[in-house]
């Protein structure tokens, strides 16, 4: 129970802030989706992404093979995800990359830090590390459609990632000047991104949440399926084991749904995707934890 109220406490003020949007669209005033989502995307979001990584402190022993673990584990999603799509007949551009990707941040975190304290925090920041740097490279690529890599070496998410690890790796910081820019300038991108997805959800249609529910209750198993794969192939001690399950069993990342939006995907099945994966994290985490715990 404890455990269930804690997931509740996280993703109750996402929720909240999508529940703006969502009244402010209802009640009629003019919302631009295409201007935030471009502000988002090249300047608030790449900002969070590189502060964010530069300022984790990753213990060394943390490295290694939970590096590997979760290198493995998201081939071995990106398989299964890909088969889904494909027996699914479901659309690539839009469905592959939310269902591989998960909310390894703002969600993941501190939920490792509840469960397993500062240890599974600084394990949980190896994953979140591994899956931003593959999210906002590769998970570019799928959602733009293929094709060409120049457009994915000019998005600005890719070289904050890229850049983000590099600091992270080797310990380097920014002046503290411009870090508090770059940060006050990154703590737009959530409130921005929740906002947009209530927008979205105040769009869909009232029958459209069949498909994602059930794509949901996919996800969770086979990300868990392929955490616990990993986690026993390269013999994770018990706490990295946990995390790295944990961590991709969290449900469909917010960004997601803001790539779909920019790359002309079809953002609101995208948007289907968070808000109810999100609701069944709320049952889905506690569940996953207590098979851990």
């Amino acid at each position: 129970m404890e455990i269930a109220l804690k997931v509740l406490e996280i993703v109750a003020p996402v929720f909240a802030l999508a529940a703006v949007g969502f009244a402010w669209v209802r009640l009629g005033y003019e919302y631009r989706v295409q201007f935030v989502t471009r502000l988002a995307m090249s300047l608030a979001i790449p900002c969070l992404i590189f502060v964010s990584l530069m300022q984790t402190e990753i213990e060394p022993a943390a490295l290694g093979a939970l590096t590997l673990a979760a290198l493995a584990a998201y081939v071995l999603v990106t398989l299964a995800m890909w088969a889904l799509v494909r027996l699914g007949r479901l659309d690539t551009q839009t469905f592959l990359a939310p269902l591989i990707f998960s909310n390894t941040g703002n969600l993941g975190l501190p939920l490792a830090f509840f469960a397993f304290g500062e240890v599974g925090l600084g394990y949980a920041v190896v994953v979140f590390a591994v899956s931003a740097v593959i999210q906002f490279t590769f998970g570019i690529w799928l959602v733009s459609g293929g094709g060409s890599l120049k457009k994915v070496v000019q998005e600005p998410l890719v070289g904050a990632t890229l850049l983000g690890g590099i600091f992270m790796w080797q310990g380097w910081q920014t002046p503290q000047v411009v870090t508090n820019t770059l940060a006050l300038i990154g703590q737009m991108a959530i409130p921005m991104m929740l906002l947009t997805l209530g927008v979205a959800v105040a769009r869909l249609r009232i029958g459209a949440f069949g498909q994602p529910l059930l794509l949901s209750a996919l996800k969770v198993a086979i990300c868990v399926a392929c955490g616990v794969g990993a986690g026993v192939w390269f013999g994770l001690e018990p706490v990295a084991f946990g995390v790295l399950t944990v961590q991709l069993a969290t449900p469909v990342a917010v960004t997601s749904y803001m790539l779909a939006e920019k790359y002309g995907a079809d953002s609101d099945s995208v948007a289907g995707l968070v808000v109810v994966s999100t609701l069944m994290a709320v049952v889905s985490l506690p569940l996953v934890l207590a098979f851990l715990l």
